[in-house]
């Protein structure tokens, strides 16, 4: 039995997606366990392009199962749409195939109108969110006030709760934010339409899982995001709301931590983020735009242009501790390919004082300077190459200092965004 997390290690958009579809294809289930709709993953499958938000990628394979955990907050006119477009694609999307966890709460329209109201009144303070709501479902997940996909089974305690958490949203969207009201029974005549479709597929994915676990099966859990976005350990307050580290996975899924065997952390070979936030090796230069530009960053969710910058390790080192890793793997080293120089930041300094590890501080992080490391880059194209050894020797150096740095082995390298543009080094599994 192997039960593996897949972890990002940045600030996501490390391409987590294709390295789970890759171990999907040696696993039995797939289980998203936190986030919502604010985060996408790609895939490149056959020259077919793929943009997953809430169903987990491995829904490609036709004979394994797919699960959205309680821990993940669900747009369900999002979830709707996602799966009539695999319906299009021909990829079976039934209850057979996916289960959503009758705990997961539901994002409202009031969540989508207070995240936009918000920000837009925050300005240039704003902490850039996607718009979706997602935060304000976290927070009344936290108050108790919350609607669950449970709540969709149920008519009358559906609309008892939107007319309840209205009243006071309403008078926060007018009074305090300058927004238009929301009125219930189009919400609710809306939602109700959608649980017919969705009830099928509502079920206990915790006790699904148990059964799963019990029969030997193979689980792949899934989190959106990244280690330095988590609510607690992230470059707090520019942070998602909810916890990418690997130990959600338990709470987000509803499974013992004794049952989890691997984490393997997804590390982009230069690294990026979308919205505000420090970053203390952006580059705001020509190599930046190059990295950009090659690297094809915009968010998959939504489309705005990624900063990007050279690898930084001491992040990446804080998300091997946070998160338990096993072992690695790099992500888009084909980017860097036609550098004549590549940069790995191994620490940071502060007023001339050494620090290896992220500060809290976000005034502090912003003073820190990244320390580097510079190698010589390569020209080969290395899209093709499928073993370790076959890569220039530049590259394989800069590898290797990140095995150095981080401490963690190297599993997987991709060279492609195709499936088959991967070296496995290391059969996790």
């Amino acid at each position: 039995m192997s039960n593996m997390v897949v972890v990002g290690t940045q600030w996501g958009d490390e391409g987590k997606g294709k390295v789970v579809d890759l171990l999907t294809a040696k696993s039995d289930m797939v289980v998203r366990f936190q986030g919502g709709n604010n985060a996408g993953h790609t895939l490149v499958v056959e020259g077919k392009q793929f943009i997953f938000h809430l169903i987990p990628s491995g829904i490609l394979y036709p004979d394994k199962k797919c699960l959205i955990g309680n821990g993940v907050v669900v747009d369900p006119e999002v979830l709707l749409e996602e799966m009539a477009k695999l319906e299009d694609a021909r990829i079976d999307v039934t209850p057979r195939r996916l289960s959503l966890s009758e705990k997961a709460h539901l994002i409202m329209p009031y969540h989508r109108a207070i995240d936009h109201a918000r920000e837009a009144r925050k300005g240039k303070a704003m902490i850039g969110t996607t718009g979706r709501g997602i935060g304000p479902c976290y927070e009344d997940k936290a108050a108790r006030t919350g609607i669950r996909a449970i709540d969709l089974t149920e008519p009358e305690v559906l609309e008892e709760k939107v007319k309840v958490n209205l009243e006071e949203k309403n008078f926060y969207l007018t009074r305090f934010l300058n927004a238009e009201a929301l009125e219930a029974e189009p919400i609710v005549d809306a939602y109700l339409k959608m649980a017919e479709r969705l009830k099928p597929y509502i079920t206990d994915v915790s006790l699904e899982l148990d059964r799963a676990v019990k029969a030997g099966r193979r689980i792949l859990f899934e989190g959106a995001q990244g280690t330095h976005l988590d609510v607690d350990h992230g470059t707090y307050p520019f942070v998602t709301s909810s916890n990418p580290v690997a130990g959600s996975a338990c709470a987000g899924a509803g499974i013992g931590p004794n049952q989890l065997t691997h984490v393997i952390g997804i590390v982009k070979a230069y690294t990026t983020r979308v919205g505000a936030g420090p970053f203390a090796t952006e580059l705001s230069d020509a190599t930046g735009d190059y990295i950009q530009e090659k690297g094809h960053e915009f968010g998959a969710t939504t489309g705005r242009r990624r900063r990007c910058g050279w690898l930084d390790l001491v992040i990446v080192k804080d998300s091997v501790r946070l998160n338990g890793l096993g072992s690695i793997a790099i992500t888009k080293l084909d980017v860097l390919t036609g550098l004549e120089k590549v940069k790995l930041c191994v620490g940071y300094e502060v007023r001339g004082e050494a620090v290896d590890h992220r500060p809290a501080s976000i005034r502090r992080m912003a003073l820190c300077q990244p320390v580097y490391r510079e190698m010589p880059g390569w020209r080969e194209d290395i899209s093709g190459v499928r073993k370790l050894d076959r890569l220039p020797p530049e590259a394989r150096a800069y590898l290797n200092v990140i095995e150095e740095i981080s401490g963690v082995p190297i599993s997987i390298v991709s060279v492609g965004p195709a499936r088959e543009a991967t070296i496995v080094v290391k059969d996790v599994f």
